[in-house]
């Protein structure tokens, strides 16, 4: 072999360049500009694990709020996040357009009963009343009759279960917004007890928890979480 070849043969051991045979025998044509042809080999690529995906949902109670409310959908919006709201049919009348908002935006909107009552304190024919009056407000409004329900403070029987078709959701963080209104704390709460799958209680009837909860969107966002409705959560 030549001085030149061993020379060649040094710099594919460097670079990791592969010469055939026919090279070092020196019978590989040259190229027009009187150099030889060669071919690069590419590192394999690292098997790199996929990043684990986490999903959560925010949802919103007591609403629709003629201030807090929009405000908050115009910070989902900015943010391409959608949210569940569970609608109290008293406050339906005259935020209509609201909840018009809400669907247009790709929101989930779900039943908190009538006046927010404890339903399994009342008879079952006026709790089923009251869930039916606010499927009945949210149908005429938006073509839909809601097919999720959140029982006022969570509390739901076998008894109901029967008569109602409709699914129950509740919640496993709760950073109790409704009774410290405080914007910090309630941002604080849901990004140490957040995990992947959890469903988030707050409340669009008040200015602290809209605040807080688009800070906690930005935040959880920036480590990974992915926002959901609920049946985008719940699908079995």
């Amino acid at each position: 072999m030549s001085f030149k070849g061993k020379i060649a043969l040094a710099a594919w051991g460097l670079a990791g360049v592969f010469l055939t045979a026919d090279f070092f025998m020196g019978t590989y044509p040259a190229s027009g500009n009187g150099q030889y042809p060669i071919t690069t080999v590419s590192a394999p690529e690292e098997n790199v694990a996929p990043k684990e995906e986490k999903y959560i949902a925010l949802t919103f109670d007591d609403g629709p709020h003629k201030v807090y409310t929009p405000k908050l959908l115009e910070g989902l919006r900015k943010r391409g996040v959608h949210a569940t709201f569970f609608l109290i049919g008293q406050n339906i009348d005259g935020n209509e357009d609201i909840i018009r908002q809400m669907k247009e935006d790709g929101h989930l909107i779900g039943n908190h009963s009538q006046n927010h009552m404890q339903l399994t304190k009342e008879q079952t024919k006026e709790a089923c009343d009251q869930i039916n009056r606010t499927n009945e407000m949210i149908e005429r409004i938006t073509g839909e009759t809601p097919v999720y329900v959140r029982p006022p403070f969570g509390s739901w029987s076998e008894e109901l279960e029967g008569m109602v078709p409709m699914r129950v959701v509740l919640w496993n963080v709760d950073p109790l917004d409704w009774k410290t209104q405080n914007k910090n704390r309630i941002v604080r709460h849901i990004v140490r007890h957040v995990e992947d799958g959890s469903i988030i209680l707050l409340h669009d009837v008040y200015d602290t928890s809209v605040e807080a909860a688009l800070e906690v969107i930005d935040t959880l966002s920036a480590e990974g979480y992915n926002f959901v409705t609920v049946d985008e959560l719940l699908i079995d």
